[in-house]
């Protein structure tokens, strides 16, 4: 059996730039997003430059996670109910975030990877609600919500000869 492939790792090119998520932006974090069972799952370990303070990692990273995980698992959730998987040799949907909420639970540890468990909700056949929860280690640090819808097609069109 081989490895299940994230969502990000088969966005075409022209969708690949994200600083969070994009596999071809060679400074951005690079989350993968995956199937774990019916929920999804994106592991990620901050770099040491992603401090707050000494010892506990930026909220921003953390909201970017969130950012990130939340439209790559509507992605995901798309795409299976279309009955496709990552690597099927079909394109998965892309999303962009319509909305984005970020409650800080405890103090995020550095130096620990993080784990965003996102559970799925599907508000209307282009719009998605993913629920976030990241860990680290077993403690719950972070809830998010992210509202994400399928990117309209004018989106890429008005942005095709700005990739970096």
């Amino acid at each position: 059996m081989s490895e299940q492939k994230a969502v990000q790792d088969v966005y075409p090119d022209d969708y690949s730039w994200c600083y969070g998520c994009g596999k071809l932006n060679k400074d951005g974090h690079h989350f993968k997003t995956k199937w774990h069972g019916d929920q999804t799952e994106t592991i990620y370990t901050p770099e040491p430059e992603h401090t707050a303070v000494p010892g506990f990692v930026y909220g921003g990273v953390i909201a970017s996670l969130i950012d990130c995980h939340g439209t790559g698992s509507a992605a995901l959730a798309l795409h299976r109910k279309n009955g496709h998987e990552p690597g099927d040799g079909t394109e998965p949907p892309r999303f962009v975030t319509a909305s984005l909420k970020v409650d800080f639970m405890k103090p995020t540890p550095h130096g620990t990877a993080l784990k965003a468990i996102g559970t799925i909700e599907e508000v209307h056949p282009k719009k998605w609600k993913v629920h976030t929860e990241v860990f680290a280690g077993n403690t719950l640090c972070v809830k998010g919500e992210v509202t994400a819808v399928v990117m309209p097609d004018s989106f890429l069109q008005s942005t095709k000869n700005t990739n970096p």
